[in-house]
């Protein structure tokens, strides 16, 4: 599996202040000794590996078992205690039932056609009260297929298109290599979230424009169409009595 432009191992001086490198918008707990961690499609050897550094008990889930064999190598190497299971993030069912504090998932809903399915494995693996952070591809990027004349990008690729991949495109700024990606829209990242028993207390648009990058560059796509967005969500209370509990949590007064 060829790796992400933005995946790396974690290094000796990231691992002398993990939580720094782990949380530049304080979205973690200040400690998190002791706590349950899910590395959600994650592995690599960077985000596991701070996690546990930082003192939590960490779970790295992941289809690939070479980005695992990474995981796992980095973890005997600074013999920290982490816990790898192959698995696809839209099936934790080796996994019990509120199990976890954190979850945490980098870019990687794309790879799935059903978000909310992805959304559901995750409420039921947190505990009541955990966090889950996660990353996503933005629905407008993916529907870039060009740059044309005027080193403008072209929107090509419809947006109701459930369940169909994606198909290839000219502009490959921001997809992987022979990997097969799904777009899911706004009304799926966000409102299944929230559907699925969540509540969301951030939603950040990490910065990747450089205005003086060339035309074509990554980065100079960035300045136009924003490619990802990072999300903050607190579990609240099971789905089946969402409608029931969300009453009384938001009822005024």
């Amino acid at each position: 599996m060829q790796r992400s432009r933005f995946a790396k191992v974690a290094t000796d001086e990231e691992c002398e202040r993990p939580l720094a490198v782990l949380d530049g918008r304080g979205w973690l707990p200040k400690d998190l000794t002791g706590k349950e961690v899910l590395c959600l499609a994650s592995g690599g050897g960077w985000q596991s590996v701070l996690y546990a550094s930082a003192g939590a008990h960490v779970t790295v889930v992941d289809l690939s078992p070479a980005m695992l064999a990474l995981d796992a190598r980095e973890a005997d190497r600074r013999n920290l205690p982490i816990k790898t299971i192959e698995a696809s993030m839209d099936d934790l069912s080796e996994i019990e039932d509120a199990t976890f504090d954190v979850v945490h998932q980098p870019v990687s809903t794309c790879y799935v056609p059903d978000v909310a399915a992805v959304y559901r494995e995750v409420g039921r693996v947190l505990r009541i009260g955990g966090l889950y952070i996660s990353q996503h591809k933005q629905p407008t990027s993916l529907q870039v297929t060009q740059r044309d004349g005027n080193d403008q990008y072209v929107i090509g690729i419809d947006y109701y298109r459930d369940g169909v991949p994606l198909p290839k495109t000219e502009d490959k700024s921001y997809r992987e290599k022979g990997a097969v990606e799904y777009l899911h829209r706004w009304e799926q990242l966000v409102g299944d979230l929230c559907r699925s028993g969540f509540v969301i207390e951030d939603l950040r648009e990490p910065l990747r424009a450089d205005k003086s990058a060339e035309p074509g560059n990554f980065r100079h796509r960035g300045c136009y169409v924003a490619p990802y967005l990072r999300i903050k969500a607190r579990r609240v209370q099971r789905e089946d009595n969402w409608t029931e509990s969300s009453q009384s949590i938001w009822t005024p007064g």
